[in-house]
């Protein structure tokens, strides 16, 4: 078997001192949802958490990891961002905007930082799971660890 691809992500977890550990999957190109991903890696769709990208009216881009099976509630992250609007980016730009692709967008070592908010259901867990930057490899991590690393604001996200 080959040797495991070191991602930049975690790269920054080393670099910070916080302990984590990999977990990969087959990838299904058709199905990238995390649901699918938690399923293909026997790991509780509770502790993984999808990254989703979304912009406001004023352009500004934000992100949130929630749990694989909720969805952001837009009602709470317009509260929360002070938006009036905001819709998650389209995954073509995806890329231009973190350096990730769909189904392998981790809150870790994006292009610029954005303001990033984990949902508070993060800290029921000793560990979590987040994109390690590549489609097919989860890193597992401590929710309140991981939020150090990003400067992410925990929240109640999700309905």
């Amino acid at each position: 078997m080959a040797a495991e691809k070191k991602t930049n992500a975690m790269r920054i977890l080393e670099t910070a001192g916080i302990p984590f550990s990999t977990k990969s999957y087959e990838v299904d190109e058709d199905n990238l949802d995390a649901m699918h991903a938690a399923d293909s890696a026997g790991l509780p769709p509770d502790q993984v958490f999808k990254t989703i990208v979304m912009r406001n009216e004023r352009n500004e881009i934000y992100v949130f990891c929630v749990p694989a099976p909720t969805t952001v509630n837009l009602k709470k992250v317009r509260a929360l961002t002070g938006s009036k609007d905001i819709n998650p980016v389209k995954p073509q730009e995806l890329m231009g905007l973190t350096g990730y692709i769909r189904g392998g967008c981790s809150p870790l070592g994006m292009k610029k930082h954005y303001p990033t908010f984990i949902d508070e259901t993060a800290i029921l867990y000793d560990e979590i799971y987040v994109s390690a930057g590549l489609r097919g490899l989860q890193l597992c991590v401590n929710g309140e660890q991981l939020a150090s690393a990003v400067d992410a604001q925990l929240a109640e996200l999700t309905l």
